[in-house]
């Protein structure tokens, strides 16, 4: 796939250390955070063409629903999309793995059912023109899943983690802003809001400025707006 146009090179996002930590973090996570039944209530239900935005290391496509007839797994960095190609094989459905960003979707208007986006939100560099791109691949009616962190409910916390975004948190973990509110930014963009729920990770302990996560489902309307 080519991307839809120049701005973003094809390994514009270039992470590795990062990539290395968030491989071992991540499987550790699944394994005993809780993480991946929170992968699988998110993609539970899902069926027909599937765009994954950020899909890392790969840990969703194990989590996908026979209904889904093939799954597009967009991820800009190198390292990360290697483990993705090696996980896709294991998958159970059939899953593309291609380089690309978020504000950059190399695929074409309405091509989607669904679109994907867990714990990448934060990383995007231009948020308002990823989500666009989201809601442009999607089909009128199409749903966005998402699992996010951002920002926490409470004020304490929430100013500790815009503390964080301007210090060396970006620096230490790829780029990621935590007190960006994917709730208000997902309606901003156009999408329907549909149910969701706030958890926290880990469930209990103490809290860290990535703790505070959603998880939920908007709709692209089906008229323009």
């Amino acid at each position: 796939m080519q991307l839809r146009n120049g701005k973003f090179p094809r390994d514009a996002v270039h992470h590795p250390l990062f990539a290395r930590f968030y491989a071992r973090f991540s499987v550790a996570a699944d394994r005993k955070g809780g993480v991946a039944a929170y992968r699988e209530e998110l993609l539970s239900g899902l069926s027909g063409r599937v765009i994954e935005i950020g899909a890392g290391n790969g840990l969703n496509f194990a989590h996908y629903p026979g209904a889904v007839s093939d799954v597009v797994a967009l991820e800009p960095e190198r390292s990360l999309r290697q483990l993705a190609v090696r996980a896709a094989l294991r998958a159970e459905v059939p899953v593309d793995v291609v380089p690309g960003t978020a504000e950059a979707i190399p695929a074409k208007n309405e091509g989607f059912d669904a679109a994907v986006a867990s714990l990448v939100l934060c990383t995007v560099r231009d948020l308002p023109r990823a989500l666009a791109e989201i809601r442009r691949v999607l089909r009128p009616g199409g749903e966005l899943r998402f699992f996010e962190h951002g920002l926490a409910p409470g004020r304490a916390l929430a100013a500790v983690q815009r503390a964080a975004d301007r210090t060396l948190w970006p620096v230490l973990f790829g780029g990621c802003r935590t007190a960006r509110d994917p709730l208000a930014a997902i309606e901003a963009a156009g999408f329907e809001p549909g149910p969701y729920r706030r958890l926290r990770i880990p469930e209990a302990g103490p809290q860290t400025p990535s703790s505070p996560c959603v998880l939920g489902v908007a709709r692209k309307p089906f008229t323009a707006g």
